[in-house]
């Protein structure tokens, strides 16, 4: 196959997400990821690493990417897990220019489309309407954040699983898991006792 209908495949791909998550009209798209860029990430290396200022914001098109920082005791504390069709970013740095908390590791060998902050700037002098959606944008991600703590205040440990696993089962068996393990709140050893009972349950 060749690149260009693959990149192709992989703006099509941003549209439809950038249509359905922020109501972008199909007229303004096209101009919009344009400033789209392709890359290519292998696994292990990084997309953004924390204390630095976040000047790129990507599109997941393949692979899978860890969310983490890591704590005063030199843990790693993992956020989130990125799949195809999400956006990676460290929205504080990349917004307000300060050193970035989050880092953003590869798990797999990944594909993305990559907007530069300097980009971004600019869609926003040629497109007026990009400042409501960015707006819609940050709202959406930090819903997200507060459906997490929610989860995080109002469930157990067991009820997370449960949900996360029914939402997410194709990563229980392509990520490793004391990564879902920190990023739901528990240890590796509470997580296995989880899984293995679910197992059971499901047998």
């Amino acid at each position: 196959m060749s690149k260009i209908p693959y990149f192709y495949t992989m703006q099509t791909e941003l549209k439809d997400a950038l249509h359905l998550s922020l109501g972008i009209p199909t007229a303004q798209l096209h101009d919009i990821v344009a400033f789209f860029q392709p890359r290519a990430i292998q696994k292990n290396d990084f997309f953004h690493k924390g204390d630095r200022v976040a000047n790129q914001m990507g599109f997941l098109q393949s692979g899978f990417v860890r969310e983490f920082f890591v704590d005063e005791a030199g843990r790693e504390v993992t956020k989130w897990i990125a799949r195809p069709g999400d956006f990676i970013m460290d929205v504080a740095s990349f917004m307000f220019n300060q050193p970035a908390r989050w880092s953003f590791q590869a798990l797999t060998d990944c594909q993305l489309l990559v907007l530069s902050k300097a980009d971004y700037e600019r869609i926003g002098l040629q497109i007026p309407l990009w400042t409501s959606m960015e707006k819609l944008f940050i709202a959406k991600c930090f819903m997200v954040l507060e459906n997490r703590i929610v989860s995080h205040l109002s469930m157990t440990s067991e009820e997370r699983y449960k949900l996360y696993f029914a939402q997410n089962p194709e990563l229980f068996n392509q990520i490793p898991l004391q990564y879902l393990a920190s990023m739901l709140g528990m240890t590796p050893e509470t997580f296995s006792r989880i899984r293995k009972k679910q197992s059971l349950k499901s047998s």
